[in-house]
């Protein structure tokens, strides 16, 4: 996809990048594309992004294709002469929304509300409510209206391929080489000064008094640094939420930790507060664009 993406530069003749900057997987591809391109781009800004996937994410994305693949409309991809899969992209579209949030917007915004019910359905005064199978309280009714809408304006296939992309998504070095894809900016003889024996590491001199290297490091951490060395003359923003549960500040840190031990001395990271999760880079303009205004000016 970043490869895609380069060339369209090349048509356009734009030879080099002030800075790739990305949300989500658009994070994903700004780091791809340091990774790829490492002479054409100037600076990286990854918001809310990873350099790999996480279990839970990736289980979150395979429930979403696995109730669309099901719905019999999607006849295995060949569904453009006939119905979409409305229902399976509706189903889907509601699994991936309780991602994007998170669980005190929804207390703070929704609580237990139920919806109000219109003329038609009023009970007799006094009476208590007679609960309903469908969408009845207000969250319901919210991630309902997030899966209709949807369905009617995304390609079946597309979602399917985009979020197996993501699952795919894997920055460290075994990862990488198993790919048989090189970066231009380094030999690959060049990666081997990073031992994946946490004892021996040459990068700690990398992290400094205010940057100090993690306590407790995830063990692919050192392999994750590895295959991240091609963005060490980048400087890079990594920028997360705290309140963000499919791309949590964990694997943020994560990012910056590893950009550091493989040697890059100009990483920039933020943590924002707040309870609109996921979803914060496109509600939080303020603090976010904050960020991203100061890194970049």
């Amino acid at each position: 996809m970043v490869n895609a993406q380069f060339a369209l530069l090349d048509h356009l003749g734009v030879q080099k990048l002030y800075a790739s900057v990305g949300s989500s997987m658009g994070a994903m591809q700004s780091l791809a594309a340091g990774w790829l391109h490492p002479q054409r781009v100037g600076k990286i800004v990854s918001i809310s992004g990873t350099a790999r996937s996480s279990p839970s994410a990736v289980a979150m994305r395979f429930a979403q294709r696995s109730v669309l693949m099901a719905d019999p409309n999607w006849n295995n991809g060949f569904y453009y002469d006939g119905l979409p899969p409305h229902t399976g992209m509706k189903l889907a579209r509601q699994i991936a929304t309780i991602t994007y949030r998170s669980g005190p917007e929804w207390d703070q915004r929704f609580g237990r509300q139920l919806r109000p019910l219109p003329d038609t359905e009023e009970d007799p005064p006094g009476s208590p409510r007679t609960p309903v199978l469908c969408p009845d309280l207000l969250i319901e009714t919210y991630l309902d209206h997030q899966g209709e809408s949807f369905c009617l304006k995304y390609d079946a296939n597309s979602l399917i391929y985009i979020s197996k992309a993501m699952d795919l998504f894997d920055m460290t070095l075994p990862a990488l080489e198993s790919l048989n894809i090189q970066s231009s900016g380094v030999h690959p003889s060049a990666l081997d000064s990073i031992s994946s024996d946490p004892t021996q590491q040459p990068h700690r001199t990398s992290h400094s008094k205010s940057h100090p290297p993690p306590v407790n490091p995830p063990p692919y951490l050192p392999d994750l640094a590895a295959g991240m060395q091609p963005l060490k003359n980048i400087p890079t923003l990594v920028l997360g939420v705290q309140s963000d549960i499919l791309f949590t500040v964990e694997q943020q840190r994560e990012v910056a930790d590893a950009l550091r031990m493989g040697g890059n001395e100009n990483v920039s990271y933020y943590e924002l507060g707040g309870v609109w999760g996921h979803d914060t880079f496109l509600i939080d303009v303020l603090n976010v664009g904050g960020a991203i205004r100061g890194f970049l000016s």
